[in-house]
């Protein structure tokens, strides 16, 4: 089957439309916020979403049109098995009118065998949004074996995922292929699952090219139906940047580097 050759422009758009512009630094401020929320719907579109600290959610609502979401992490970054601290984290992302909950699951607790923990906490963040688009980020950077990935994103599918998220963006390694692959034959495996449930990318994705990548495999997976927003997100911040100079015709976006060199 001979590949499809590579578009920037297409990918630069649909990279875009897939983005979820991300700010999750310790010293957040909110003038910071207002600057990310301003770049989310520039000259040529608009991202998805704008990620930020449950504490910065009403206000990235506030400065956002209705048409890009607001999504607000939870037990976020370190995923402990603290069920009250997460849902504590959930009612306020709920309580601000934000639309999306990206909330990290307790894979250290999995790494040592507690599913039990692990299901409760995924199950309890559920229960506390209803409604709402809820993203689980496996950390797959540590979990590292293709077993307990695939584990870990049916465990969040059981409590109701609407996406699988790789990573944080706050340890070493981040989003893979290797684990974006184990990932997305989870939900592919599932009738259930194939034709509903996300995927997201997210830390070290930083050019146009790298994200095609992703789509790709997202394509391979799921089918071309998958390459919207509502099943596709990149998370990211430095991104934009790339997208932007590539659609005004100031950068040339390379092909994506074979799944296999990476």
């Amino acid at each position: 089957m001979t590949p499809v050759p590579f578009d920037p422009i297409a990918s630069a758009r649909l990279a875009l439309a897939c983005l979820d512009l991300t700010t999750l630094n310790d010293g957040d401020t909110e003038a910071d916020v207002v600057k990310l929320c301003t770049r989310a719907h520039g000259p040529h579109g608009h991202v998805a979403a704008v990620c930020v600290w449950p504490r910065f959610a009403a206000l990235a609502r506030s400065e956002l049109p209705a048409n890009i979401a607001v999504a607000a992490v939870a037990n976020f970054p370190d995923g402990s098995a603290d069920r009250a601290r997460a849902v504590a984290d959930t009612r306020a992302i709920v309580d601000a009118g934000a639309q999306e909950v990206d909330v990290v699951l307790p894979f250290a607790r999995l790494q040592q065998g507690d599913e039990r923990a692990v299901s409760a906490l995924l199950d309890a963040v559920r229960d506390a949004c209803p409604g709402l688009a809820l993203k689980v980020i496996l950390e797959t950077g540590v979990l590292v074996d293709e077993a307990l990935i695939r584990r870990a994103a049916q465990l969040s599918l059981d409590a109701g995922a609407d996406f699988l998220k790789t990573s944080t963006g706050k340890t070493p390694v981040s989003a893979t292929p290797a684990a974006a692959r184990a990932m997305l034959a989870t939900i592919a495996a599932d009738p259930s699952t194939a034709h509903r449930v996300g995927f997201k990318a997210s830390g070290g994705i930083r050019t146009v090219a790298e994200a095609a990548l992703y789509f790709g495999l997202v394509e391979q997976a799921l089918g071309i139906a998958a390459l919207t927003p509502a099943r596709l997100r990149i998370g990211a911040s430095s991104l934009l940047n790339d997208i932007e100079a590539v659609l005004a015709g100031q950068a040339a976006a390379g092909p994506p580097a074979a799944p296999g060199s990476y």
